[in-house]
């Protein structure tokens, strides 16, 4: 039968980096890769030699880490000198201190280390102070910026991660493989220009993205609840957001029931700055999507900004956590914050108030929500983070929470906006990676710059190949109508979605991701580039060109396994074709295949 085996396949094809000379150690660890990927390695079981300590640890997944070392705040001071060992691969790195955790402050290595091979390795940190703590963390997190806690609340996060229900979320969520997001709200009647100035000339610095909108023009709470008047969107957008979903093979559609902006497409109880009071829409936008999806067999998820509220979340508490950051050393970002015109309630007050309330609302107005995805976590504590994930298991442990909440307390990550993870990347948690259709999430009149159909099956194609899911966003107009372009390119993705479903839900990785891929990002796919999923006894070879006279697969020559079928997907003809020890030859001189490409499915028997 074919190996379908994933640690010799991250074996086989990672890059030998930094680590080149890495080996096993044989000694009994004291310290395992925890559920969530990363090592966490205490004081107590270390050995110490001065100001040297070394410990052994047992990895679980391969792949890129960063090395983070955790010190008191009382033995902060202007910078640390240290180095650090993994099994004879050094760094040696003057650290700055990178943020806070309930275990205290978190300095972190830049340069990663290369981790080739599961099994046990021995860690060696010298530094100017003994750190309470040394962590791996796996790169892709950290390369996203994202703050991993303390093990304060992981055994309770955990538990409950791991619990039936969650887990039967996330086989639910791992089927899915394919979404929509939608990026609309009161920005989107702006269409990416303020007072006939677009949103790339403003001399303010910021994101160049619509939604965006009032930080990158900073304005005034009063003038942005004033233009929120002319937000008044036509009522068929509902059916017709659900049926294109529909159409482009998506499973489920997550929408930005709060953006930054703190603007809520639904009627919420606890603010007025909502569509129900804040415009002249009859009518609950969140409710009517979520009942044109259900309708349409497509499951549904919020998008929910939590660390950030331009119009009711105070400075996201910038001046309270800069004070104490700055007496440690540990950066401030500003960027996301209302430093311009925040409002008077404390953050804490906007937390209880609001952002807590209104995720019970959603939960309660959509019973069969499946998903919330969370952002722009900012300057939230740990603690707060996790009452988010807490609160939301209590009310229904069958939502699935994206990593953006905050600290890692999420069911699975992401890999970063319009970033899908490398080989060395990839992780034991699930991933998504989410992409925009253009260039801007939220509508930008101005922004033309589509991504051709074979572009977005492309990275559709190296998702499914890594295991992971394709959240594709659209940013309908003020009204809810989505551009013309971004709508056929979706319907000719969804047609080769259907005749290649087998090959898309309910895969997983096959022992090789791809074979003779450019890999340059954006770039449109050629004939002889095949991305590899697999199935039981089973493994899909995809291409996204049509088929030449003569199709060579060379990772399916005769050391693959015996292959004894081969169908091509949505097709009746009869194949010709033979397996060599170079490659699997398939003859399709008069068989026509699809100008968006074709897919083949090869059974793996007993070798005879």
């Amino acid at each position: 039968m074919g190996n379908f085996d994933v640690k010799k396949q991250m074996k086989s094809i990672l890059s030998v980096g930094l680590c080149t000379l890495l080996s096993q150690v044989h000694a009994e660890p004291v310290a395992v890769q925890r559920a969530d990927s990363c090592v966490v390695i205490g004081a107590g079981q270390t050995a110490m030699d001065g100001n040297r300590l070394t410990a052994d640890f047992e990895l679980t997944s391969p792949g890129e880490y960063v090395v983070q070392l955790i010190h008191k705040p009382e033995q902060a001071g202007t910078a640390l000198s240290a180095s650090v060992s993994v099994d004879g691969s050094s760094l040696c790195e003057q650290l700055e201190r990178s943020y806070w955790i309930e275990d205290g402050i978190v300095s972190t290595f830049e340069t990663p280390v290369h981790l080739p091979k599961a099994g046990n390795y021995s860690v060696t940190v010298k530094c100017d102070v003994k750190p309470e703590k040394v962590r791996l963390i796996p790169r892709v997190y950290f390369g996203s910026r994202i703050v991993v806690g303390s093990e304060t609340y992981y055994d309770a996060w955990i538990k409950m991660h791991e619990s039936p229900e969650k887990q039967a979320a996330m086989q639910w969520y791992k089927n899915a493989r394919f979404g929509m997001f939608i990026h609309w709200g009161v920005y989107s009647q702006a269409a990416g220009s303020w007072k006939g100035t677009r949103i790339e000339d403003s001399p303010i610095q910021g994101p160049r993205v619509a939604e965006w909108l009032m930080f990158t023009f900073n304005i005034s709470r009063d003038e942005y609840r004033e233009f929120a008047k002319q937000f008044n969107p036509d009522a068929s957008f509902a059916v017709n957001i659900a049926k294109l979903a529909k159409n482009t093979g998506m499973k489920y559609v997550v929408i930005t029931a709060k953006h930054h902006d703190g603007f809520a497409l639904f009627d919420s109880a606890c603010s007025d700055w909502d569509v129900t009071d804040g415009t002249s829409y009859e009518g609950d936008l969140i409710k009517e999507l979520y009942d044109a999806c259900r309708a349409e067999g497509i499951d549904f998820g919020v998008y929910y900004s939590h660390g950030h509220d331009w119009m009711d979340g105070c400075d996201a508490d910038y001046a309270n956590v800069k004070m104490k950051n700055d007496e440690y050393g540990v950066p401030t970002r500003p960027n996301g914050k209302n430093l311009w015109d925040p409002s008077s309630n404390s953050y804490s007050d906007y937390l209880e108030e609001k952002a807590y309330p209104q995720i019970v609302e959603l939960i309660n107005l959509l019973p069969d929500l499946r998903l919330i995805w969370f952002d722009g976590e900012g300057l939230i504590t740990e603690a707060q983070a996790f009452r988010f994930y807490e609160m939301i298991y209590d009310l229904n442990p069958n939502i699935v929470v994206n990593r953006r909440v905050g600290y890692e307390y999420g069911d699975y990550m992401d890999a970063g906006d319009n970033t899908t993870p490398e080989a060395g990347e990839l992780v034991a948690k699930y991933f998504e990676t989410c992409g925009t259709a253009n260039h801007s999430w939220g509508f930008k009149a101005h922004d033309n710059n589509w991504k051709s159909t074979n572009q977005l099956l492309r990275n559709f194609v190296d998702i499914i190949s890594k295991g992971g899911n394709y959240l594709l966003n659209i940013g309908p107009d003020g009204k809810g109508h989505v551009p013309q372009s971004c709508a056929d390119s979706f319907v000719e993705m969804g047609q080769w979605v259907k005749t290649n479903s087998d090959a898309i839900f309910g895969t997983t990785r096959w022992n090789r991701f791809n074979e003779n891929v450019n890999p340059a990002k954006g770039a449109e796919s050629v004939p002889g580039e095949f991305w590899f999923s697999a199935k039981e006894n089973k493994v899909y070879a995809m291409s996204i060109t049509p088929a030449p006279q003569t199709v060579r697969i060379e990772s399916l020559n005769i050391s693959s396994g015996n292959v004894t079928a081969l169908r091509l997907l949505g097709s009746d003809e009869i194949l010709q074709w033979k397996q060599t020890g170079d490659a699997l030859e398939i003859d399709f001189k008069g068989i026509e295949t699809d100008p968006q490409g074709f897919v083949i499915e090869a059974t793996f028997g007993e070798q005879g």
